[in-house]
């Protein structure tokens, strides 16, 4: 079913009773607003904080303590992107411009910019404000709108969210009183629960499950602030490293110039391979998906991964900044060649869903870099980063000459894109 074809069926579902004012219609703006933007600036922020704090749990040569701090990060990235992604939801459904919806939006980004300054010490004393931003932005602004949506059929979803957010919420606030291997237990508790309910529609008895289809009433809308989200990501990534680069003391040397430059290419690789050609036509995809809320999940999800993949690059470039010679543990090159590795997993599964195709020098370039990984565990961290560098450039040229000989390829929808994630039950 075309998205044109689902908003006309929910057009008049869509508009009912006194909520009707609130939704966006087919006459609102595509764009993103300056209010949106705003939010974007606060997230890089947060993802900012994010990478130094994962910087100082890499500085340590103990393998368990590294290995602990990826854990701790992941922990710490999943609220974040998942405050960003609803924020994201919200203003797809609803107008940007009325009261209700600028005031929610205010207030995760008040929750944001607070969880970006506790994020250094959420699991060293600031757990508690960490978490208590998170539960207090998402449960209040979802409780703003089921009382602003009054007996409209949007309403369930959102009370079916709250319903299992609350229950996520107990094991955030639970753990924000513990420390060490029990705080991370029960926030990877309060993840999987958050992830989990949302990935089969918040079902509960009686209300069944998700029904709104969010993107398949904005498809262009959506896939243009997910395209933000990566330009967000990259930007933070160019910050970081500038940032160490900057805090470096005594006379910079050809080795940190020369690691600068590495990171700043890989950004730019980055960029180009998700504009090649998958990122820039996913609205059209989406719109002309036989199913295009399966297809949008399924893409919003494929972001996730590539997010994790440009933090992790970002974080690896920071320790070739600070520690650019010697030779490199396994954590380090889980960043330095795993962050590249994802994101090329991520595109890759985009790839499969826009044009119904696998890239297959993609996951050429994911093989290479996991095959690297282990001569290089004795060779400088400076090194790796430019082999991932190379493999990135290799796939940038062949996307470049493949796309010189034939026409803009035109986007053909996965009728089953969910290929590396199972269909609801």
């Amino acid at each position: 079913m075309s998205c044109d074809g689902a908003m006309r069926r929910d057009h008049g579902w869509w508009t009912r009773g006194r909520a009707g004012g609130l939704l966006r219609t087919r006459e609102s703006s595509q764009q993103a607003t300056y209010l949106e933007l705003f939010f974007d600036l606060i997230m890089v922020f947060a993802l900012n904080r994010l990478v130094a704090f994962a910087l100082n749990g890499a500085g340590s040569v103990d393998s368990s303590f590294e290995w602990i701090a990826v854990w701790k990060a992941l922990l710490l990235f999943t609220p974040l992107i998942w405050a960003w992604t609803t924020t994201a939801y919200l203003t797809t459904r609803f107008e940007p411009y009325r009261g209700g919806t600028q005031q929610s939006v205010l207030l995760g980004a008040f929750a944001m910019l607070v969880m970006g300054t506790a994020l250094p010490d959420a699991f060293d004393g600031a757990g508690l404000v960490f978490a208590l931003a998170y539960v207090v932005a998402q449960t209040g602004r979802v409780l703003v709108l089921v009382r602003a949506l009054g007996a409209h059929p949007l309403r369930d979803l959102y009370f079916r969210n709250l319903a299992w957010f609350s229950l996520a919420a107990v094991f955030w606030l639970i753990g924000a009183f513990t420390t060490g291997v029990e705080q991370m237990t029960l926030w990877s508790v309060a993840v999987v629960i958050e992830l989990g309910s949302a990935r089969l529609g918040w079902p509960l008895p009686g209300l069944g499950r998700e029904r709104a289809w969010a993107w398949a009433l904005r498809p262009h809308y959506l896939a243009e602030r997910y395209q933000q989200l990566v330009l967000i990501a990259l930007g933070e990534t160019i910050l970081s490293v500038g940032a160490t680069f900057a805090s470096g003391r005594g006379r910079i040397t050809l080795t940190e110039i020369f690691g600068l430059l590495v990171a700043f290419l890989t950004a730019v690789l980055l960029w180009r391979i998700y504009f090649h050609r998958a990122g820039l036509v996913l609205g059209d995809a989406v719109s002309a998906a036989r199913d295009p809320a399966n297809l949008g999940r399924f893409a919003g999800s494929t972001h996730f991964v590539m997010i994790a993949g440009i933090m992790g690059t970002s974080i690896g470039h920071g320790i070739v900044q600070t520690r650019p010679t010697g030779h490199s543990y396994p954590a380090w090159l889980a960043m330095i060649l795993g962050g590249p590795a994802c994101f090329l997993l991520g595109r890759a599964a985009l790839e499969r869903a826009v044009f119904a195709r696998i890239s297959h020098r993609r996951w050429v370039g994911i093989a290479v870099l996991l095959a690297a990984g282990p001569p290089l565990l004795f060779a400088p961290p400076l090194v790796s980063a430019v082999i991932a560098a190379v493999v990135l450039f290799g796939i940038a040229l062949v996307d470049s000459r493949q796309a010189a000989r034939r026409p803009p390829e035109e986007p053909k929808p996965a009728a089953e894109p969910a290929w590396l994630w199972p269909r609801r039950l």
